[in-house]
């Protein structure tokens, strides 16, 4: 069961999208995780520089995307997070995405599952949850909304 209210909301600014091209798993992108911030109800802080986004576009077009990046809490811990999800919508759709259109997320799937990981005792709650995250995608950022799985 998910809460009705995001533990907390991530806005991640993005680097260009590197594509790598068509391999035999399928279209490979990498996207580099530049800063950002977060904010919400259990968790305030920051992205930190060097995080990073790998996609592999598949036959369906969907992106399956896995992303590894850092939290700082506002009291300096740090939180590595663990994102594997799914992005697809029609094509005209993704299209616009593509091009950096402000496009409405109820018209397109984007959801992950997030894991985290920290030594710090202010957050070790984050050690014993799963989310899930609705994802909102803008021309050079995301924004996931994270819900705890209950």
């Amino acid at each position: 069961m998910l809460g009705t209210e995001p533990i907390f909301t991530i806005d991640a600014e993005l680097a260009e999208i590197v594509d790598l091209g068509g391999t035999p798993y399928g279209g490979r992108r990498f996207v580099g995780i530049l800063g950002g911030r977060v904010t919400g109800a259990r968790l305030n802080g920051r992205i930190l520089s060097g995080g990073a986004d790998w996609q592999i576009i598949r036959s369906d077009r969907a992106a399956d995307i896995s992303a590894r990046y850092i939290i700082e809490s506002e009291d300096g811990a740090h939180i590595r997070v663990a994102s594997d999800g799914l992005r697809h919508g029609p094509p005209e759709i993704i299209e616009r995405l593509g091009r950096g259109d402000r496009v409405d997320p109820a018209l397109y799937y984007f959801r992950t599952a997030m894991r985290f990981e920290t030594a710090a005792a202010s957050v070790d709650w984050l050690n014993r949850i799963l989310a899930v995250a609705r994802g909102r995608r803008e021309a050079r950022s995301v924004r996931l909304d994270v819900y705890e799985v209950t």
